[in-house]
């Protein structure tokens, strides 16, 4: 598969070039495999598989996927997230709060909240009530982030006494086991971005390097107005920090790097 046959495929999914262009190798890799399996020679004969196999399609949807994450990625964010837009929720909603890492990967990102979380407890004193659903369209990408064993290289932004607290090390420092208390906090649940959403309402919502990058804008607006309607006023939506809205986005306005925050009243 060259470049031109994966943007057929793109095509066809309305998906975007620039969203892969630094990935595509691996995710042609994986089509390519599924090809062989399907028997298809050629791109055009896969797509027109796709379209009579709901499973074949199924299966190539997940394998477009691209399960890339580590903990506390875009570390600034993180920060912020701790010394303000974290406080200001307790605040704003003291009874509880729910948080969704939509997405979710090998499960860093909810882990990475979990534990800026432990750290505003000890600050704070006793928090609200938390819960937090992460979720990801591949069934493989949940059932690694309930295992929660990480390579070395997700942790590179964990600091050293967060690490002794949180994680287990294994094989000469090789692999790192994640507490089970932290596991046992999360709800980790299969769930397609493109389908109907969870049930609830959230107050926080992280939606990044993923809806907004791989597919196109125009295709996936009314996806993405599900998303933010899942959103408490007051809430927060983080995004990517290259990812830009759909046209049109109601409700909305920005409140930092990568941070929206809804509003009522939005003109």
């Amino acid at each position: 598969m060259d470049d031109n046959d994966f943007h057929k495929l793109l095509d066809f999914r309305g998906m975007c070039w620039s969203g892969y262009r630094r990935v595509r190798k691996g995710v042609k890799k994986r089509i390519r495999r599924h090809m062989r399996e399907l028997g298809c020679g050629h791109v055009d004969d896969y797509i027109e598989c796709l379209k009579a196999d709901p499973k074949a399609n199924e299966k190539s949807q997940t394998l477009m996927t691209v399960p890339i994450s580590r903990f506390f990625r875009d570390r600034q964010l993180w920060t912020d997230l701790a010394a303000r837009y974290v406080p200001e929720l307790v605040s704003l909603y003291p009874e509880g709060i729910r948080v969704w890492s939509a997405g979710c990967a090998g499960g860093e990102e909810a882990y990475s909240f979990r534990m800026l979380w432990y750290r505003l407890e000890k600050e704070l004193g006793p928090p609200p009530v938390l819960d937090i659903l992460a979720t990801d369209r591949n069934q493989e990408c949940i059932e690694r982030a309930r295992k929660g064993l990480f390579q070395l290289s997700s942790l590179r932004e964990i600091r050293d006494d967060s690490r002794s607290i949180f994680f287990t090390e294994h094989r000469k420092g090789k692999l790192f086991q994640i507490s089970t208390d932290l596991i046992s906090s999360i709800s980790f649940k299969q769930q397609d971005l493109l389908q109907k959403p969870p049930d609830g309402v959230f107050q926080l919502i992280f939606l990044r390097n993923n809806l907004l990058t791989y597919h196109r804008s125009h295709s996936i607006r009314p996806v993405f107005n599900q998303i933010v309607n899942c959103l408490t006023p007051g809430g927060l939506l983080i995004i990517g920090a290259h990812e830009k809205l759909p046209p049109e986005t109601k409700h909305l306005k920005p409140y930092g790097p990568m941070v929206l925050k809804k509003v009522i009243n939005h003109e």
